[in-house]
């Protein structure tokens, strides 16, 4: 998966909320002297929406129709006038 990709998935899981465990574990030693789990806490932890990772979101990777209006060229504009219009007479049963 690609860095940008990654990193707009990981906003939009802040964004929304989400539920992760929580794990504490606690060591200590046997009697050979050995490093051992001696207890282990799992429990599950709801992370609220975040605004702030909603805003970025939102800013960076969505944009108005205006906005893509704005940066579209001549020809995809000809094109998205011709969906529209397609759209039109589906909805209005051929009649524009």
């Amino acid at each position: 998966m690609e860095d940008e990709e990654k990193i707009k998935k990981a906003l939009l899981k802040k964004a929304l909320g989400y539920n992760a465990d929580e794990v504490i574990e606690e060591y200590s030693f046997d009697e050979e002297g050995q490093i051992k789990l001696s207890k282990k806490k799992v429990t599950k932890k709801h992370y609220s929406p975040d605004i702030s990772a909603m805003k970025v979101l939102f800013e960076k990777y969505y944009k108005t129709y205006e906005e893509q209006i704005l940066e579209m060229s001549d020809e995809q504009l000809i094109l998205e006038k011709q969906r529209l219009e397609k759209l039109l007479k589906e909805e209005n049963n051929g009649d524009i």
